[in-house]
């Protein structure tokens, strides 16, 4: 039984509300960093290099903006628990999971992200909790997996 949305978030050990969005720290601020000097390579290119047409300008504006859409969708990853389940946004794709489907959290084996076992026998990748956020990467980890335990008992 779901308790009413009035009802307050369990916290974990440390204090902090175990159903807040998995996101990454690093990835995003870097991706992002990467789209903005794409943006600004294109448009030095298309100002600065003598000898082009025009279609050679609008080609490097265009280029530095589909950098930028991408590092975007990079930047933008993440996983949102709720008391029902987990919605998972990576790079690409979204799933939505009910905490029955995860059997277990793994975030070993110089993985970049966390990988979640499926009861179907699949896994699925979590982009939203990165191993290049270091200490946090590996405390989100441990908070999915104390989720996962938590609806799984």
């Amino acid at each position: 039984m779901t308790p009413p949305a009035s009802a307050p978030s369990p916290a974990s050990p440390g204090g902090e509300d175990l159903y807040a969005p998995f996101r990454p720290v690093r990835g995003r601020r870097v991706a992002r960093a990467i789209g903005v000097v794409a943006v600004a390579w294109g448009l030095g290119l298309a100002l600065f290099v003598y000898g082009q047409t025009l279609g050679d300008r609008i080609a490097f504006v265009v280029t530095g903006l589909l950098v930028l859409v991408f590092c975007e969708m990079q930047a933008r990853v993440a996983a949102v628990p709720d008391r029902d389940g987990l919605s998972v946004r990576n790079l690409v794709k979204r799933r939505r999971l009910e905490w029955a489907e995860v059997v277990g959290v793994s975030f070993g084996g110089g993985r970049p992200w966390v990988q979640l076992d499926l009861s179907d026998g699949d896994t699925l990748a979590v982009m939203g909790v990165q191993r290049a956020d270091g200490a946090r990467g590996d405390a989100e980890a441990q908070r999915l997996a104390t989720l996962v335990a938590l609806h799984t008992r």
